[in-house]
Formats: C-alpha cells, structure tokens, sequence
C-alpha cells in the first residue's frame, strides 16, 4: 500500500507514518503564536525533520473552536514563504493544512505535495480540481458544524454512522472528480464539533473507517484528550496524545498527525521492539 504524491509513494504498509504540526497562526489552540514568524517556522519544521517527522502539515488558519475564520490572502501570506523555504530543504513532503482552493494552488505551486482539507469540497468546490491537476496527495477529513460554529466553542453527539457516511460520500466525489484513489486518505476529524465520547468511539472505531481509504488520524493535545486526562493546559497533553496515536497504530491507521513528533516515534518504534520481541518467542 502506498500514498501517491507529486512525484512520489510514501509506504504505507510499515509503521504509520508521522506527520508534524506546524502552524504559522497566532491563535491556535496549542502552541499558537509560537512559529507566526517565517524564520521561526522554518527553523521548527528543520527541527521536527530531525526529530523524526516523515511529513509537515502547515497551517496558516486555526480551526480550534471559537476561531474566527481566515481569508485566504492572509492565510496565503503566512504560510507562503514557509512552504516554499522547506520544500526545498527540508527532504520531506509538505502538506499545507487549509479549506481554501487558491491557498492550496500556491503552496503545490511553491513545493508542497499534500492538501489536507479540512472541509473536504465544501469549503471550497474548487478544491478537487486543484488536487487533479497538481497529482496532489489529499486528506479528507470530517469536519462536522466547525464553520456552523465559528465564534464559539460547540460540541455534540456525532456518530460513527454519521463520519463514515460523510467520508465515504467525500471520497466517491473525489474519485468521480478524476482523483486517483491512490491519493486519498481520509481522518474522521477528532474534535471537530465532536463531543469526548464521540471522538473515543471514533478512534475505537477505526478499523471500519479504513475500509475507505488510509486513515490519518490527528488526536494530539485535543480537548477530549484534556478531559479524559483531566489537563485543562493543551500544551501538557503529550502523555494522553501519545497513547491516542498508538491506539490508532494499533487499528489500522496510517499517518499520525502530532505536534510531539519524537515522542510518538519513540513509542512506536518501542511497540514494534516490542513486538518483535513476542513473536520470537512465539516461534520458538
């Protein structure tokens, strides 16, 4: 099994691959502010590379709840002049995190490989004609009621039925629409206007959602993760997301997206150490 990029297969029939969180935003939910500044972003996406990230997802748009949407010339003009300057050094793949048709031309103009669309085809009807064109991997994800509720924080009962109906009709658009299945992955959207209980389903839920496609699942430092882990404080929710990513591992999906890239790699390649370690003795 593998991912079709530009120009590239990324293997998805080993370990999950990890995907690092860069957002160039000053308000994200967790570490918003922090890589604004180009120079800065750049310096930190070398930084998650070195730290084992198979992928950079750049985002220049918060979608934690309560965000007030970006237009896409400014959304354009943060992640811009970041997208170009690590396609061309980091020796990864980049995926630029955005809704927007137009932004998503400019970033696979400039270097990037991946569109993760965060409002697959509703945010932007023009989105599936871009990723055609440019051969461009895409993430479909499930993003229930989140521009329903930009302005304010709002979750509910989302079932499993309800993702995986969603997806499925995404990706037989995406298909109809002259992009190669062997392009798309689709991610169920954790926390995106989903409660904890629905988002615990959904990640139980797994196995049934990659009969679809390749599964990304995105769980780091979400506030479902803070109240099963009672941690109101994002940025100290590493230890929760970490078990998340391996629990997705270990049902099927594909391509983790996280914001503590090390740590996820260390306890995946202790699992498969792991692992390994079982079977030996089995064969014995």
């Amino acid at each position: 099994m593998k991912w079709k990029l530009p120009n590239l297969e990324l293997p998805l029939d080993g370990r999950p691959l990890v995907m690092g969180i860069l957002n160039v935003t000053p308000d994200s939910f967790s570490d918003g502010g922090n890589w604004a500044d180009p120079g800065a972003a750049i310096a930190r996406g070398l930084e998650l590379v070195r730290q084992g990230a198979d992928i950079l997802d750049i985002g220049g748009e918060s979608t934690r709840p309560g965000a007030v949407p970006v237009d896409e010339t400014a959304e354009a003009e943060r992640i811009l002049p970041v997208v170009r300057e690590l396609a061309g050094c980091a020796g990864v793949p980049i995926s630029v995190d955005t809704r927007h048709a137009a932004v998503a031309r400019a970033a696979l103009a400039a270097g990037a490989a991946i569109i993760n669309d965060v409002m697959p085809f509703a945010g932007d009807a023009e989105m599936a004609a871009v990723a055609r064109e440019f051969g461009a991997g895409l993430v479909l994800m499930h993003s229930f009621g989140w521009m329903a509720t930009a302005g304010k924080a709002s979750a509910g009962r989302v079932t499993v039925d309800e993702v995986e109906s969603a997806l499925r009709e995404a990706v037989e658009f995406a298909v109809s629409s002259g992009i190669s299945r062997d392009s798309l992955t689709v991610d169920p959207g954790l926390g995106f206007g989903k409660d904890t209980v629905s988002n615990l389903e959904i990640l139980a839920a797994l196995p049934r959602l990659a009969k679809l496609a390749p599964v990304l699942v995105g769980a780091s430092r979400k506030r479902f993760v803070g109240e099963v882990c009672r941690e109101p404080a994002a940025a100290l929710r590493d230890g929760g997301s970490v078990a998340a990513a391996l629990w997705a591992a270990r049902r099927g999906a594909k391509i983790l997206r996280v914001h503590a890239v090390r740590e996820t790699r260390q306890a995946l390649e202790m699992v498969a150490a792991l692992d390994a370690a079982g079977e030996r003795l089995t064969d014995v």
